[in-house]
């Protein structure tokens, strides 16, 4: 398995100026010999010039939060973070490996919940490159490893989760974002890990029912909101009722029997559950025959 390690590379400004220099004698040598016909010395400095010349090519740069991985012949030598100009060996192959953060959102998946209804849903992952050698080397291509993989991950979250909570306590996609996203954070980085990479922060950015459940589901919502309502309503009204029943016999008010609190109950109960204005009607008469 392959870990990042540090390589030291040679200081990229003394590397130029060194190699300038030689490059510039041995042309200047080249020149001298050729005049004094000196065919052995003519071989020897321009094998150098032409040493001077590749070791140019050794010469790279690394922009902040950039690392290089280097490999020579294959081997894997190290990974240069620190940003700068610099030099290592002319063979050596230089990779870049960018370490900024990056975002990716998927694409709306189609998936069935725990209670196998249908929903669209997709998230946004925030990563970055932790481990550039792990990055390169454990996988072919770690950016497309990071879409499959969140892709997979989203999947695997919403067959976890209902997408209404249906009974107390239960977790659910809609109404629990904080630990479903949480769970998804926690999913996508385990699958990430040996990619060398770093889930900086995970959130599903769509979520809804499936066009052809939508409507119906809809409805349901709605069958619900309006029980919640109607139970809210209620309990309400019956705290009303036994408070004004309760204050009538504090204050002496009036003395009812049963049969009249029954009717005062249902009189009250059907003016503040009532979803329309009531009528009052004026009875002069007696409940009693």
């Amino acid at each position: 398995m392959f870990r990042e390690k540090a390589f030291r590379a040679a200081n990229g400004y003394v590397a130029f100026v060194l190699l300038l220099a030689v490059f510039g004698v041995a042309i200047w040598q080249i020149v001298a010999s050729g005049e004094a016909g000196n065919a052995l010395l003519i071989v020897t400095w321009s094998t150098l010039s032409a040493l001077a010349a590749l070791g140019f090519a050794g010469l790279f740069t690394v922009q902040p939060n950039e690392a290089k991985a280097l490999t020579l012949f294959g081997d894997y030598r190290g990974s240069v973070r620190v940003a700068g100009f610099w030099w290592a060996n002319p063979f050596m192959h230089k990779r870049r490996v960018s370490l900024r953060a990056r975002n990716f959102e998927t694409a709306k998946l189609k998936v069935n919940d725990s209670h196998s209804n249908p929903v669209e849903i997709g998230c946004i992952v925030v990563w970055r490159v932790v481990d550039s050698a792990e990055a390169l080397f454990e996988v072919d291509d770690y950016q497309n490893y990071v879409k499959v993989q969140s892709e997979s991950a989203v999947r695997a979250l919403a067959t976890a989760y209902p997408y209404d909570a249906h009974a107390p306590n239960e977790v659910a996609l809609s109404t629990n974002p904080d630990q479903v996203a949480e769970h998804l954070h926690k999913a996508i980085q385990e699958r990430l890990e040996r990619a060398g990479v770093q889930v900086i922060e995970a959130r599903i950015s769509h979520l809804a029912y499936a066009p052809e459940i939508a409507a119906a589901m809809l409805r349901r919502q709605q069958a619900n909101a309006i029980i919640a309502a109607r139970s809210r309503i209620v309990e309400g009204a019956v705290s009303m009722v036994d408070n004004a029943l309760s204050m009538l016999a504090e204050r002496a008010v009036v003395t009812l029997d049963e049969e009249r609190k029954a009717a005062m109950v249902s009189n009250l109960l059907v003016v503040l559950c009532s979803d329309r204005d009531t009528q009052p009607i004026v009875n002069t008469g007696t409940i009693y025959q």
